[in-house]
């Protein structure tokens, strides 16, 4: 019997044991406050998400982001604990279905069961700032290259998709 035929029954036990080792493809969140309906990655594909958003503004203007960013409350932007600095993103209210769209510059948030913080200018949009927390779905427009400088134009495109709302 030739080599080939012998390494047959090897290489398919082998690639049982490394199916066998993955993690079933769900991805974890260990604060169990993120929902996510991924089908993609970051090739632009679908990538939803919902949970709870909450706004931040006037304490924190000015202040440095996590991309270095001084904070702007009027501006269009938002946190988001994983997604790539400068990915833009729909926020969508599931009560009112008014939308809004916002650029990642920031890490957060930080309060139980919240999967975005939004700037004062999105929230207020939104119809949020009374109520504080209200649910959203997220949907990835277009993906951020993640870099921590500041990227010239980005905020006039935001504030052009938003007036296509």
């Amino acid at each position: 019997m030739p080599l080939v035929f012998r390494r047959i029954p090897l290489l398919i036990a082998l690639t049982i044991l490394v199916g066998a080792c993955g993690s079933g493809g769900e991805v974890k969140d260990p604060r169990a406050d993120l929902v996510t309906d991924r089908v993609a990655g970051p090739d632009g594909k679908t990538h939803l998400l919902s949970g709870k958003a909450s706004w931040y503004g006037e304490r924190f203007q000015g202040r440095m982001t996590a991309n270095g960013e001084s904070f702007d409350m009027n501006a269009f932007t938002a946190a988001h604990k994983t997604l790539p600095f400068h990915t833009i993103i729909r926020v969508t209210e599931v009560e009112s279905l008014k939308s809004v769209v916002v650029r990642v510059n920031d890490r957060g948030p930080y309060g139980e069961g919240r999967v975005v913080d939004l700037s004062r200018a999105a929230a207020s949009d939104l119809g949020m700032i009374r109520r504080g927390i209200v649910s959203v779905q997220l949907e990835v427009l277009q993906w951020g290259d993640g870099s921590r400088v500041e990227i010239p134009g980005r905020i006039h495109h935001i504030a052009e998709l938003n007036a296509e709302n």
